[in-house]
């Protein structure tokens, strides 16, 4: 065994490892990006769920975007005041007023109220029932698949599925919006928690075409504008929709529509 060429190979070894260490040093100090304490805190005051609800990637996204002044201290919508509350107050400024909001779904169109074209031998998946012919077997294009992607993606056991029709559970929603882009159809929407009444339905079709397919569709008869003393209830496209900053909670437009398709939350 050669002792001076063991001891040569391991001064070589030692000596590059010196090298790579110093160097790794220098980069990162010279490449060391500083960031603000607050950040931290802030992470950790979210719930942690990364729904992306708010906009941004998970909650250390919406953190550093609330550091940075890009986002509201507010802008969680899972957290609700008491999260909004303690960032503001890591951040040093006031939280303002957070306003609980709900996802509902706009279709009524349950399996004993809809009519059939056809039968779906497909994935149950709403998105590829969505690409078939009439965008579904249901009559109404514009109704419900029940196929529950939109189960699937809440992670708050907020929705399910019956009788055909997604149906929210607003005391376990979160409004963190992932139901909203798992609808191929559109049909939901956030609405503030403590809103009365709803049009539950989505259809765009003409009143004849909406009789033949649904029950329960909305035919775009305008009785539920005439008789709102607030002017809080509009039809476009064929579809009426409640604007909930001016509703009241009359009861009238419901109680007026022949189609019963306003429902009471």
């Amino acid at each position: 065994m050669n002792i001076q060429g063991i001891i040569t190979a391991i001064a070589i070894v030692g000596g590059v490892g010196l090298i790579i260490g110093i160097f790794l040093s220098v980069f990162s100090n010279v490449f060391k990006v500083e960031t603000d304490e607050r950040e931290e805190k802030v992470t950790s005051a979210l719930p942690g769920n990364n729904c992306g609800g708010c906009g941004f990637p998970g909650c250390s996204g919406l953190a550093a975007a609330i550091v940075k002044g890009e986002a509201p201290v507010n802008g969680c919508p899972v957290g609700g005041k008491k999260v909004a509350d303690e960032v503001a107050a890591i951040m040093g400024v006031d939280a303002g007023e957070s306003r609980r909001m709900t996802a509902f779904v706009k279709c009524n169109g349950t399996c004993d109220k809809t009519k059939e074209n056809y039968e779906y031998y497909g994935v149950k998946d709403c998105r590829m029932a969505a690409s078939t012919p009439g965008k579904g077997r249901k009559s109404c294009s514009f109704g419900c698949l029940g196929y529950g992607n939109c189960v699937k993606a809440c992670a708050f056991d907020a929705i399910h599925i019956i009788n055909g029709i997604a149906v929210v559970d607003r005391e376990k929603c979160t409004s963190c919006g992932k139901c909203i882009a798992a609808c191929p159809k559109g049909l939901i929407e956030l609405i503030p928690y403590e809103a009365k009444y709803a049009v539950s339905c989505n259809s765009k079709d003409k009143g004849p075409d909406v009789m033949k397919s649904c029950d329960v569709g909305c035919i775009g008869c305008s009785i539920c504008v005439k008789n709102c003393p607030k002017q809080a209830v509009s039809v476009t496209d064929m579809l009426a929709h409640i604007d909930q900053d001016i509703c009241v909670g009359c009861s009238l437009c419901a109680q007026k529509c022949p189609r019963k398709i306003i429902q009471k939350i």
